[in-house]
């Protein structure tokens, strides 16, 4: 295979605040994998909180360069497999697990939904995102892009009011995610308020770690409370579905499609609901998420319309939440 690497500084439409940290940019390194005159493209995002940069997944990469550039795609899974073995992170090996996948894909022509048995007809409708910021600005930005699902991001002192207010300018589904920023009891407190403002689930409220504190949270909060900073490995998924109602799934901290679908099924299994979510990808991350929507009760798939500028073509979505599929094969993925 032929391998391509380019990293990209993509601006964000508004400065986009959670918890624990505010940017106005997305840096992002974006794969290409070419074979027999086809080419599958993959992303990761850089990350803070886990200590990725776009620099450090291209030295990953590039030390194994040549082993990468001899592999045969005949299995995405074969593929996935040398990659853990080579030591790479997972973020790193996300971008090539992508790549991979839209490259098999393409090698079969066949959209990688359709390779996998599942059928488009019926998906769950993507949540767009509202991160912190004043009141007034929550508010203009809920308005600017009218949506069936809102996600809003808290970990504020006003953190109700927030959602009180929010909820006098729409009657759409709202969703919250306080990225750790709570404590059980501000959890279980502020539980009954969210569920009177038509609050669907609580996503990860406390620190990863807070095994204890969640356990006491999950015996006593009246809204369905969904992991993520908690849930990251294939390993997680089991000790979550003692302490949590769902999962939400990274494919950037997972390390790609192939072990999020694995998570996806144990998940299913434990009984766990199932959502995968985005960190601010473009179109080229969100076509692959999109590859596993009639598996996923939940989605968050809405990185490429936080951007200001995109750089592919591929999945995208309609002003009412429905998804427009391409109709080439993989995962649909063309770069600008």
């Amino acid at each position: 295979m032929d391998l391509g690497l380019k990293g990209y500084t993509i601006p964000l439409k508004h400065v986009f605040t959670i918890s624990r940290e505010s940017y106005t940019n997305q840096d992002t390194i974006i794969v290409s994998l070419a074979q027999n005159g086809k080419i599958g493209y993959g992303e990761a995002t850089d990350n803070p909180y886990y200590g990725i940069t776009v620099a450090s997944m291209q030295e990953e990469i590039n030390a194994i360069r040549p082993k990468i550039e001899a592999f045969d795609m005949d299995s995405p899974e074969r593929f996935h497999a040398f990659l853990v073995n080579e030591g790479l992170s997972n973020f790193a090996i996300c971008a090539l697990d992508l790549a991979a996948n839209d490259l098999y894909g393409k090698l079969q022509d066949k959209p990688l939904y359709e390779i996998w048995g599942t059928d488009t007809s019926r998906y769950p409708i993507s949540n767009y995102t509202i991160g912190i910021d004043t009141i007034e600005k929550m508010v203009a930005k809920m308005k600017e892009v009218p949506w069936p699902i809102y996600k809003i991001k808290l970990g504020t002192d006003e953190d109700v009011r927030i959602v009180t207010e929010l909820r006098q300018h729409t009657d759409a589904i709202f969703r919250v995610d306080a990225n750790c920023a709570w404590s059980p009891e501000e959890t279980i407190k502020n539980a009954p308020a969210l569920k009177e403002l038509g609050v669907e689930f609580i996503e990860q409220p406390l620190k990863a770690d807070n095994w204890e504190g969640m356990e006491l949270v999950a015996h006593n909060t009246v809204l369905p409370i969904i992991a993520d900073e908690s849930c990251i490995l294939e390993s997680d998924v089991e000790k979550c579905g003692m302490h949590f109602n769902g999962i939400n799934i990274k494919l950037t901290k997972c390390g790609g499609l192939t072990p999020a679908r694995r998570m996806i099924k144990q998940a299913k299994d434990l009984g766990l609901q199932v959502m995968v979510g985005c960190m601010t990808e473009s179109t080229v991350g969100i076509s692959a998420i999109a590859q596993l929507l009639p598996q996923l009760d939940y989605v968050d798939m809405d990185g490429a319309m936080l951007l200001a500028e995109e750089i592919a073509t591929g999945v995208s979505m309609n002003p009412d939440g429905s998804v427009v599929f391409p109709t080439k094969p993989g995962s649909g993925i063309s770069l600008l």
